[in-house]
């Protein structure tokens, strides 16, 4: 099993991670890595990584990095289709629950749209619990406790 790490976005990877593609039908859960980084580029909260597994890029996460509120909320998560399938998502939740752990933080959130391909099976599976909460008006909240 090849390592897994997060790196900053930098010049030399940004349009390779704007480059990667998720499996047919993940479109409506994730938006394009595009979007995320102009996002990210708004929120000083946003907290961005590229994911490289094997020395390969292979994904990319981003954070809500704040204890205001929502609080520390993983707000993206893509694997390419390519890669997906070998536990890499797994180990880069492992990777931002340690960082968000690392800033005192007891619990770290995310949101996931219901439907057919929705990734909150693979939260519940990682002990995310659901908290009641919506966000974005149609997406349940999960909170996993560090």
């Amino acid at each position: 099993m090849a390592a897994v790490e997060l790196e900053p976005l930098t010049p030399g990877n940004v349009r390779a991670v704007c480059e990667l593609r998720l499996a047919p039908g993940q479109e409506r859960f994730v938006a394009p890595n595009a979007v995320s980084i102009a996002e990210a580029y708004v929120h000083p909260q946003a907290w961005c990584r590229a994911v490289r597994s094997g020395g390969r890029l292979v994904g990319f996460v981003m954070l809500w990095d704040s204890a205001e509120e929502p609080g520390y909320m993983l707000w993206r998560l893509m694997v390419d289709a390519a890669a997906q399938g070998r536990g890499i998502s797994r180990r880069v939740v492992a990777l931002v629950a340690g960082h968000v752990r690392a800033q005192g933080a007891t619990v770290l959130k995310v949101s996931a749209r219901n439907g057919s391909g929705s990734p909150a099976p693979f939260y519940l599976a990682l002990g995310f619990v659901p908290t009641g909460e919506m966000a974005d008006e149609d997406e349940p909240v999960y909170a996993l406790d560090l």
